[in-house]
Order: structure tokens, then sequence, then C-alpha cells
């Protein structure tokens, strides 16, 4: 009993110290912009942008190193003067589509979430080809020797 009140109380005590760690990357006040326009247009950019570590997580909400490179990168471009367009069209040309948490409606984009839905389609086309093609012709009768093995086989009715 008190080997487990003690683990829980060294897991509570490391949870709480290194908590504040992760939340400190990415509210770094020198990472902000000192226009708090301009660095609520950076954090609005950020949050469409994938952590490409994480994958789940903006590069606003992570904090591993290359979310917090690309967190200066977006903040660069912003304080140049650059839309939120061109921003996102360079950080793309950079790092392709999949740096976007939400992809832009393609061409692409479409076959992709499409293809299950049409090839369960065709899967259900072609099995009913194929069960109409098999209900419409009869069997071939047995041959003789065909009869005769079978007979062999299951014996005299």
């Amino acid at each position: 009993m008190r080997t487990t009140a003690r683990t829980l109380l060294v897991t509570l005590v490391l949870a709480a110290g290194l908590s504040p760690l992760a939340a400190a990357a990415v509210d770094d006040p020198s990472e902000m912009l000192p226009d708090p326009r301009q660095e609520a247009r950076a954090e609005a950019i950020g949050a469409q942008l994938r952590c490409l570590v994480c994958q789940n997580e903006s590069i606003e909400d992570s904090s591993a190193g290359l979310a917090r490179d690309l967190r200066h990168v977006v903040r660069d471009h912003v304080a140049r003067g650059e839309s939120n367009r061109q921003i996102m069209d360079w950080m793309v040309g950079r790092y392709g589509n999949f740096i976007r948490l939400r992809p832009a409606l393609t061409i692409g984009t479409l076959l992709l979430w499409g293809m299950p839905v049409l090839a369960l389609l065709a899967g259900i086309g072609a099995a009913a080809l194929a069960f109409r093609r098999s209900r419409g012709t009869a069997p071939a009768p047995l041959s003789d020797a065909e009869r005769a093995r079978l007979t062999d086989l299951t014996g005299p009715r």
C-alpha cells in the first residue's frame, strides 16, 4: 500500500513539474511578434499548418523543435508583410500539400477520398454481373462417364 501511494505521489510530482515545460515551448515570448495583430495572424496561419513531427497537431500546438522553427518562419513572413495566401503557398511549395491540416480540394484529394467508393461500386457491379451470368446458363448435363463415377462415389439409389 505504501509503495503504491509513493509511486502515485512521484508520478503526480513529475507530471506537475513537466507540464509547464511543454506549455512554455509554445508560449515563449521571444517567439511572439511585437505587434498583436501580426501575432494573431501568425497564430491563425500556424493553426492551419501540420507539425511534420507530430502530424496530428498544428505547429502552434506542438512543442517539437521543427514546429518551433516553422513558427519562426511563419512569423518572419508575417513581419515582412506577406499575405496569408503567400505564406501558405510558400509552405506548400516547400513542404508539399501534406503541411496543411485541411488540404485544398483538388482532383488528387477527390480521387483519394473517392477511390474507396468507386472500388466498392466496381465490386458490387462485378458481383452483380457474375451473378447474372451464372443464373442465366444451366449447367451442362453429366456425361455417361461422369454419371458412372458419381454412382461409384455415392452408391446406387
